[in-house]
C-alpha cells in the first residue's frame, strides 16, 4: 500500500524493494560498486552503459537518500567524491548474485565470466565472502 500523504511504500516486499533501488540505472550503479570497483562519478559515466549525467546524478542522490550508498570527499583529491555501498547496500549482494545466476542461464549473450558463475554455483557463500573482502 502507498500512503499518498507521505509517499511511503509499505506491505509488499517487492514494492518496497523497488522503491529503494528499483530501476535499471540504480541496479547498474550498485553492480558497478559491488563487482566492478567503480566509485567515482566519472567512472559510472564511462562504464559504457550510456547513462546521462542528469540521470546518474538523480540516481546517486536517490540511492544515498535511501541509505544504499554513501558519498564522501575523496581524501586524495578533495574536489571529487567517492561513492561506496553502505551495509544496507552490501546486503543486496545475495540478490545481485541470484540475478546474475538466473541471467547466465537465460541470456545467450551473457557477460558473466564462466569462472565467476562456476564459483557462484559451486560455493555461493565462499564467493560472497571473497567479494565482501574486496569491498572492505
Amino acid at each position: 500500500m502507498v500512503d499518498k500523504k507521505t509517499k511511503t511504500w509499505a506491505g509488499c516486499p517487492v514494492r518496497f524493494g523497488m522503491s529503494q533501488f528499483g530501476d535499471k540505472w540504480s541496479f547498474l550503479i550498485i553492480r558497478d560498486l559491488m563487482f566492478k570497483g567503480r566509485k567515482y562519478y566519472h567512472e559510472f559515466i564511462e562504464a559504457g552503459e550510456g547513462i546521462s549525467t542528469n540521470v546518474l546524478a538523480t540516481r546517486l542522490v536517490d540511492l544515498e537518500a535511501n541509505g544504499i550508498i554513501s558519498k564522501s570527499k575523496d581524501p586524495d583529491k578533495g574536489s571529487r567524491f567517492v561513492y561506496t555501498l553502505t551495509q544496507k547496500g552490501i546486503e543486496l549482494m545475495p540478490m545481485m548474485l541470484a540475478m546474475m545466476d538466473w541471467a547466465e542461464k537465460y541470456d545467450d549473450a551473457t557477460e558473466v565470466p564462466p569462472e565467476f558463475i562456476k564459483k557462484l554455483r559451486a560455493d555461493p557463500t565462499a564467493l560472497q565472502e571473497s567479494l565482501l573482502q574486496e569491498l572492505k
